[in-house]
């Protein structure tokens, strides 16, 4: 089997082993929490996002990886690692934290949607054999990001929602 369909094939089994985990485990365990603390969980993982260097580490990847792929990657990562790490050293001035919080969270998707982006233009799954030992990342750790910064972003929306529709509810 080439390449493109193998790392496609695998691409989709990422999500759905992820969305299974994340179904069963992760969401009651965060829907259980405050909702500090749930970002906090969910901004710790984020924090290792400065790993996504690796793209641009010779020897790492293939010599023929794209670099308006990797390169894109590799910043856009560090960029939402540091966001997530700032928002966890300031979770006690609350309103910086929650900046952090959302900052983090919209740099993230935003880059993932860009890298995806950028794979596709480069054809990416055509070549995943570059990618070298990061071929995990977008398999493995790729989809827990995205789940999770979709989930963060619903535990951001959710309260203020319920708490609106409250309102409209007691005004009328």
């Amino acid at each position: 089997m080439s390449p493109e369909p193998l790392f496609q094939i695998h691409l989709v089994l990422g999500y759905v082993a992820w969305l299974l985990c994340f179904g069963a485990y992760v969401w009651p365990w965060l829907r259980s929490m405050g909702r500090v603390e749930a970002q906090r969980a969910i901004a710790t993982l984020h924090s290792f996002r400065f790993f996504g260097l690796v793209f641009i580490l010779p020897g790492v990847v293939g010599p023929d990886l794209p670099a308006g792929f990797a390169t894109f990657a590799a910043y856009g990562d560090l960029a939402t690692g540091v966001l997530a790490i700032l928002a966890l050293l300031a979770v006690r001035v609350r309103p910086l934290f929650w900046l952090f919080v959302i900052a983090f969270n919209l740099v993230g998707i935003a880059d993932l949607i860009l890298d995806y982006f950028h794979a596709i233009q480069a054809n990416l799954p055509a070549m995943a054999g570059q990618l070298g030992a990061t071929y995990a990342i977008p398999i493995i750790y790729v989809p827990a990001l995205m789940i999770t910064h979709l989930a963060a972003l619903y535990l951001l929306v959710r309260p203020t929602a319920a708490r609106a529709l409250a309102d409209i509810a007691a005004a009328s």
